[in-house]
């Protein structure tokens, strides 16, 4: 589980979470990479809550709502890993996304491991994925941070350049 030194906590998302998390999904700040575009309404955030907490109770884990240690009923972000279909290939995808008051702390790189540590010493996965647009140069520099290395690219989104994809291998397969 993650790091009991980390300036972070993390735990499963509830139902309480859903207004923080359209405004958080909701921000045009935090999609300026999105090519969907901000979350359009409660609704929807409703239906990616309810997506998470089913992968929660089918998996056992999932993305993680997301507080600074000092302040720990404060949701800065969502994050971690959880199942996601790239394209048609079911892969295990590391993401976040923060509220812009939490950019530039380093947070993401924080999750980032701390997610990595949960797949790999904990749940024993073999690899895990990023998908991130090629013009995220911030996102791009996380992943990289954490270990991931260039995989190929995702053509995910109709007439737009396709999106990276990132990969690390668990560390004792990857000397296989």
């Amino acid at each position: 589980m993650p790091n009991l030194h980390s300036r972070l906590i993390y735990r499963q998302p509830r139902q309480a979470d859903v207004q923080r998390l359209f405004a958080i999904f909701g921000d045009p700040q935090t999609n300026l990479f999105n090519p969907a575009g901000p979350m359009p309404d409660l609704a929807a955030a409703q239906r990616l809550l309810a997506h998470w907490m089913e992968q929660w109770a089918f998996n056992g884990y999932g993305w993680w709502a997301i507080a600074r240690r000092e302040a720990p009923e404060r949701i800065i972000g969502f994050g971690g890993i959880a199942p996601l279909n790239y394209l048609t290939t079911p892969r295990i995808n590391l993401g976040y996304r923060f509220a812009v008051e939490a950019w530039g702390q380093g947070y993401a790189t924080e999750v980032g491991r701390d997610a990595l540590a949960l797949a790999f010493v904990s749940l024993g996965l073999p690899e895990v994925f990023g998908l991130v647009r090629p013009d995220h140069a911030a996102s791009i520099r996380v992943l990289e941070k954490i270990g991931m290395q260039p995989f190929g690219v995702l053509d995910d989104v109709p007439g737009q350049a396709p999106s990276l994809v990132l990969r690390v291998c668990h560390p004792t397969t990857a000397r296989v």
